[in-house]
């Protein structure tokens, strides 16, 4: 058997190999000034860089690298400068308050999932719509965008583009608004994404740091602060595919089947699905965090036996990795004072308003070509280092990357939706890089003058 060396492979091998070359011979040391953990911090911080951008080896095993790493490499350099610094201080990013709210934000997800909760709700909203192509268009965004606050946008465009289907091989091929409803799906459950901070893991990512800044930023607080930014770019991604592929005059009958009245285990689903979201929104007075009323969903879940072992090994762990590798490669960033040596080279001297352009127009490409979490994760320890704007910079970039979605590889709805045939990849680019250069306009909007009111 002939053994297959993949390109990509070996290119991130020798990459990796000169990195630690650089450092070995004292490169970073000597020749950048830096002391030898932020030598060592900077390495570990480029490896993952490489390896999150390439995906060559899985992003939750790159994660798992970046502790292995700072726990048998860079804690020791920092111990011996006197710090104060343990294992501790890494290990408990993988376990955080935030990785139990995704942790309870996956169980809840796999509850509306398994009793078809969520697609039945779609169904009797869509059903109730008419059969004016703008309406419909609207309910699909409003549908997608809500069942994405709360469940993966990646298994909610899977389910909506089931659903819509059979309604789209009955459009004439005269229209083009069977694009139209195509292309609202994955934009929709990108924008929906930023509505809470179970929404994507950005999110949970920025407000993980922000509290360890002593920011009061509660469950309730991000969705004041992002729901009308959500409903702003709904809005517009509506009336932009109205725009560029208008319906005309066309009816559109639904006749969506949805199902029998709710069952005793549905109604159990939305039970618990009403606590839960009260648990967060209140979370803040009630002294029970946000993590601890998620441990309650698992609990209560699980021991109920509405879900089982089996549905226990379905949830998607990796990406409670890849969230807890991102806070670890910050805690060693900020550790071993990289932080402040990065954020030193940022000139800041010459306008705060231009170097928050520099990191959202960075957020928007990066996010376009690799995962939005890892992007999070290399740009938001970068952004809380810097004094006077960790809050702003923290949240702007956490919404650009769930709002960048120009090419089929920007998120995985993108990807679903070119995978149904209906649009193609210069369609999905017009649309959107046009939403997501609005989307920026947003932000800086909303970040700037809106942002302050909240908090």
């Amino acid at each position: 058997m002939q053994l297959q060396i993949r390109t990509p492979q070996v290119v991130i091998s020798l990459l990796f190999l000169f990195l630690v070359f650089c450092y070995g011979i004292g490169w970073l040391s000597n020749g950048l000034g830096l002391s030898r953990p932020e030598s060592i911090s900077l390495v570990i911080l480029l490896m993952a860089a490489i390896l999150w951008v390439s995906e060559v080896i899985p992003l939750y095993i790159t994660s798992l690298a970046v502790l292995f790493l700072q726990v048998i490499w860079l804690l020791p350099a920092i111990q011996r400068e006197g710090k104060p610094t343990t294992r501790d201080d890494f290990l408990i990013a993988f376990f955080s308050d935030i990785t139990l709210l995704f942790m309870g934000g996956f169980v809840l997800a796999r509850l509306m999932n398994k009793y078809n909760v969520s697609d039945m709700l779609a169904r009797r909203i869509l059903n109730k719509t008419g059969t004016a192509p703008a309406k419909i268009l609207l309910s699909i965004i409003i549908v997608s965008s809500v069942l994405s606050m709360w469940i993966s946008n990646t298994a909610t465009a899977a389910m909506m583009f089931a659903i819509i289907a059979p309604i789209v091989q009955r459009i004439p091929d005269t229209t083009l608004f069977a694009k139209a409803m195509g292309l609202s799906i994955p934009f929709a459950c990108n924008i929906g994404g930023i509505g809470t901070p179970i929404g994507t893991p950005p999110n949970a990512i920025a407000m993980e740091y922000l509290q360890e800044l002593n920011f009061d930023i509660t469950f309730a607080r991000w969705m004041l602060l992002a729901i009308p930014l959500m409903i702003i770019l709904l809005i517009v991604l509506w009336r932009l595919l109205l725009w560029l592929y208008p319906p005309g005059n066309m009816p559109i009958h639904l006749d969506l089947k949805s199902g029998d009245r709710l069952s005793t285990r549905q109604y159990t689903v939305v039970m618990i699905f009403v606590l839960t979201v009260f648990g967060w929104l209140t979370s803040g007075s009630t002294g029970i965090s946000t993590g601890m009323v998620g441990l309650m969903v698992v609990i209560v879940s699980f021991g109920s036996n509405m879900l089982t072992t089996s549905d226990f090994k379905n949830i998607s762990w990796d990406i409670l990795f890849m969230l807890g590798g991102g806070l670890c490669l910050g805690a060693g960033i900020k550790e071993s004072g990289l932080t402040q040596v990065i954020a030193g080279l940022i000139p800041l001297e010459q306008s705060f308003i231009i170097t928050f352009a520099i990191l959202l127009v960075l957020a928007a490409v990066m996010t376009t070509f690799m995962s939005n979490t890892a992007t999070a994760n290399l740009l938001i320890p970068v952004a809380v280092a810097l004094p006077g704007g960790e809050l702003l910079l923290a949240i702007a970039i956490a919404l650009m990357c769930s709002t960048s979605m120009v090419l089929p590889i920007s998120t995985p709805p993108n990807a679903i939706a070119f995978g149904s045939g209906y649009i193609q990849s210069r369609e999905m680019m017009q649309s959107g890089f046009l939403l997501t250069l609005l989307a920026m306009v947003g932000i800086g909007i909303i970040c700037i003058f809106y942002l302050p009111v909240i908090f």
